[in-house]
């Protein structure tokens, strides 16, 4: 039997009704999220050791493999969901502070963790050419990946990467020039010019010195010290035990685990003081693993601590 004529009018309207909100509610819908979704998808193609990758323009989510990418992102203000580490029983170092005592780490520096990189559902992974080539097609299935060549690079010239990965590039210029200024700082305070001075490392039953290009020989050297010349290997030098005098200078510092345990001072060197008048004991911490700004403004601040105690 037909619906009356009534009837059928306002069962007609009901449905024009619901229509006309139906497409209402997905208009507003679509130009409520577009901006967002403008905002948050925003990339660019970035060049870099392996290749060409597509990141975000201010990523969110940042997954760091080297000590030189942790330092630097945190310095600019970010804290990673993840981090690789040198030693996973030690975790990240304390000097980074209470902003990075919660990152959580993702394997060693070595050997990183890919389940876990992909857990901390990242939206960019740095790495390094170098050590992790061989992960670079898993790594860039759980997000953009760019890796810097190597670890042995200039620290400075990789900061500024991870700055522009970061897509902080003014960052770097930044940190690096507060870094210049402290450097200069302590060359006037202490007199440092035409003074030379050495970083050795206990390990492994050799000595390891290092080079004005490795990142606490260069930042005896922005300090106004000169390292003594030797045929450097890349960024540093084993010695013997027997060799040690091969490695002075008029300051020496040498790495610890605990540099206020003045037993691991090497045999070597205490049996040598006539030689090594100025030994000073550093944390390896920062020294040695503290690559970037912030481990660098620690190890200037040790510095211009060790040489004021002199004075």
């Amino acid at each position: 039997m037909p619906l009356p004529l009534v009837r059928r009018r306002r069962l007609a309207a009901v449905a024009a009704l619901a229509i006309a909100a139906l497409s209402l509610a997905a208009c507003s819908g679509s130009s409520a999220s577009t901006p967002s979704d403008a905002a948050t998808s925003a990339t660019h193609v970035m060049k870099h050791a392996h290749g060409e990758s597509t990141i975000p323009d201010s990523p969110k989510r940042v997954v760091v493999l080297e000590p030189v990418q942790l330092d630097t992102t945190v310095a600019l203000g970010i804290t990673p969901v993840g981090a690789a580490v040198l030693n996973e029983t030690a975790g990240v170092p304390a000097y980074l502070g209470k902003q990075a005592a919660d990152i959580p780490t993702v394997g060693t520096v070595a050997e990183p963790n890919v389940q876990l990189i992909a857990a901390a559902k990242p939206d960019l992974i740095i790495g390094t050419e170098s050590r992790h080539s061989a992960l670079y097609d898993q790594l860039s299935e759980i997000a953009p990946t760019v890796f810097m060549a190597t670890q042995t690079d200039p620290w400075r010239d990789n900061v500024r990467f991870v700055a522009e990965a970061l897509g902080k590039p003014d960052g770097a210029d930044e940190l690096l020039d507060a870094y210049d200024a402290r450097c200069a700082e302590i060359a006037t305070k202490h007199d440092t010019a035409g003074k030379t001075a050495q970083l050795i490392r206990p390990r492994d039953g050799v000595l390891t010195l290092y080079g004005p290009t490795s990142f606490a020989g260069s930042t005896l050297e922005c300090a106004g010290f000169t390292t003594p010349e030797h045929a450097w290997e890349d960024i540093s030098l084993d010695l013997s035990p027997e060799r040690i005098l091969e490695a002075t200078a008029d300051q020496v510092f040498v790495t610890s685990i605990d540099p206020d345990d003045a037993s691991t001072m090497p045999a070597s060197l205490t049996a040598n003081t006539d030689a090594f008048p100025e030994l000073h004991l550093v944390d390896q911490s920062f020294w040695i693993t503290g690559v970037g700004p912030l481990g660098g403004m620690a190890v200037l601040d040790d510095l211009d601590r060790l040489l004021s105690a002199e004075s």
